[in-house]
């Protein structure tokens, strides 16, 4: 048995969203601060740069974490690597290798409480099954995740999407029933969702973060033609097509 006090329960945190196993929670002042730091605290504060900080409850589920990503952990919590064989360890190696993730994710079981470092970046809790079971990230952004979630390697749909999209040709994918939780730059009120039923979204820029596995992504022209490209003063643009959602993030500075 055990007690945690002064933690979740502190009048200088609040809980911003709980979703199956994860409660994030954000410390509504920084309370650690020396004469020398005082302004600069009361201006992040000001603008709504504060720490969060994502509880996870492994008596819902096991968790999957980016490794190095816990702090602290109570009761009975155990740490595995998740990596069920050889075979496994290499396919893990492989999709880490070309994705740019961590190659070995721990996952953590039992029905303790593991808690995770805090961030200045914004949590966001998604269901996947809200994403038709199929949701593929932005570099960056996988911070934990039920472990009844699959990860897999997704490869852009041409190789023109690496070379000329500045980007690179594979992004993480997560697959099943569960929920993901991300590590954004941009906090959710200001993130666009788009729904395409059989349609097309072209952007401009590597803005989207996040979108529906089901979607084609590519790298193409704006316009028809070269020259009508270059007329346009877009040049190459990220082509999404297809069933599925799109989510935005336009206002983060180094994105566009």
């Amino acid at each position: 048995m055990y007690t945690i006090q002064n933690f979740a329960d502190n009048d200088d945190i609040k809980t911003l969203m709980e979703m199956g196993p994860f409660k994030v929670i954000e410390y509504q002042r920084d309370l650690s601060v020396m004469p020398s730091d005082a302004m600069l605290a009361y201006y992040c504060n000001e603008m709504n740069v504060r720490k969060r900080q994502v509880i996870c409850d492994l008596s819902k589920s096991n968790i999957t974490l980016q490794a190095g990503a816990m702090q602290w952990m109570v009761g009975d919590v155990r740490a595995t690597t998740g990596v069920k064989g050889v075979g496994d360890l290499f396919s893990k190696a492989l999709r880490g290798s070309v994705t740019g993730e961590s190659a070995i994710k721990p996952e953590y079981v039992g029905n303790g409480t593991l808690v995770l470092e805090p961030t200045y970046k914004h949590i966001l809790l998604i269901d996947v099954a809200d994403w038709n079971g199929s949701i593929v990230l932005d570099d960056g952004l996988f911070l934990a995740c039920d472990s009844k979630l699959k990860h897999k390697a997704v490869m852009r749909s041409n190789f023109s999407s690496a070379v000329a999209g500045n980007e690179g040709l594979f992004n993480l994918g997560i697959q099943g029933s569960g929920i993901l939780c991300l590590e954004s730059a941009c906090p959710r009120e200001e993130l666009i969702e788009i729904t395409l039923e059989n349609d097309v979204l072209k952007v401009d820029g590597n803005n989207a973060i996040a979108w529906s596995g089901s979607l084609d992504f590519t790298v193409e022209r704006s316009g028809k033609t070269l020259v009508g490209s270059a007329a346009s003063g877009e040049g190459l643009v990220n082509v999404y097509r297809g069933t599925g959602k799109v989510l935005l993030a336009p206002v983060i500075k180094g994105r566009v």
